[in-house]
């Protein structure tokens, strides 16, 4: 009966992502505290976004290596309008990576060149934009405007009622008041996912993604626009970098031309690990979502353990330990796919 009995790598990630929580919770004191889980969401809400992108390119069989560099010179044009309010701010970075992924957009549906190459190209473009836009320095952002409150504030800040700072509120003031006291990044973050799940699961696009990712000769058999939708993919991708680059401005309070070296890397460690096949055709949003998460945790541990003095690893132990994961993932991945086949 336990013969044909299989556990989904969505569902298997979400596992260990609560495996770790609790080890968490049980070895370090204010693990689960709302300092350390404000901070965590709030610092991996930028990598969640990239990742979610970077989600929907692998779908399709694509990859995007631009992401962390396209996230460092929006976060940088977002930083010259941060002056002019919270919406110039944002819209700013967000159409920077707009035109970013734009630009990838096309040189792979038109042009035909390769995603690897063409991605590339791309992020060594927007890499130096940034360092030249920027003067090879941080561009500070202005604190006189809102725009820092979408990296560093939550919604309490936007909307405060009274009640829910009342001691005599009652327990659920207190959980309300708990739940809207995390972070702006952390709730676009999650808004974002869910409309990319709605997307996926239960829309047209979502199914020529998939369908374009399993083989794009078959789709466009099938009559499907697969130049379209991949065009489509690389703009979403190029879109969450831009947001992402908002984020790090604001939360940062500077545009930052080189911070995104490696958040490519974290993405597609985080859609792999999340179950999402590096070949395409299959995947999943929530289990990215997870994977984004369970990294996160992963590295918040290994900052615990430094700062009870078991062990002393630097911060470029970050991106070993993420080489490392990604590798047995993908072995696994690899394995598990011929084991399938046969």
């Amino acid at each position: 009966m336990m013969k044909g009995f299989r556990i989904s790598p969505s569902t298997a990630v979400v596992g260990v992502l609560l495996l770790l929580t609790l080890l968490g919770a049980w070895r370090y004191d204010g693990f689960l505290g709302a300092y350390n889980v404000q901070s965590v969401l709030r610092y991996n809400s930028m990598f969640a976004l990239v990742a979610l992108g970077m989600c929907f390119v692998i779908m399709t069989g694509g990859i995007d290596l631009s992401v962390g560099s396209v996230a460092a010179c929006s976060s940088v044009v977002a930083a010259y309008l941060s002056p002019y309010g919270l919406l110039p701010g944002l819209a700013g970075g967000v159409c920077a990576g707009l035109l970013a992924g734009a630009i990838n957009a096309v040189v792979i549906t038109r042009l035909k060149i390769m995603p690897f190459i063409a991605t590339l190209a791309t992020m060594l473009a927007a890499s130096g934009t940034a360092l030249l836009l920027a003067n090879n320095q941080s561009v500070s952002v202005s604190y006189d405007t809102a725009f820092t409150s979408l990296g560093q504030g939550d919604l309490l800040s936007f909307m405060r009622p009274e009640w829910v700072d009342a001691e005599d509120a009652g327990v659920l003031a207190g959980v309300l008041g708990f739940i809207l006291g995390f972070p702006t990044p952390a709730w676009m973050a999650l808004v974002a996912y869910i409309i990319g799940g709605i997307v996926i699961n239960h829309t047209a696009f979502g199914r020529s993604v998939l369908a374009v990712g399993g083989g794009t000769e078959a789709s466009r058999l099938m009559g499907l626009s697969v130049d379209r939708t991949i065009f489509l993919v690389y703009l979403i991708s190029g879109t969450m970098a831009g947001l992402a680059g908002v984020i790090l401005a604001a939360q940062f309070g500077a545009g930052q031309p080189i911070e995104g070296i490696g958040w490519e890397l974290f993405a597609i460690a985080s859609v792999v690990v999340g179950g999402t096949l590096l070949t395409g055709g299959n995947g999943s949003v929530g289990g990215t979502l997870a994977g984004a998460l369970l990294l996160g945790i992963i590295f918040t541990i290994l900052n615990f353990e430094n700062g009870m003095g078991w062990i002393s690893l630097s911060a470029y132990w970050q991106s070993v330990v993420r080489g490392i994961f990604l590798f047995i993932v993908v072995v696994l991945q690899a394995k598990l796919s011929k084991r399938a086949a046969a």
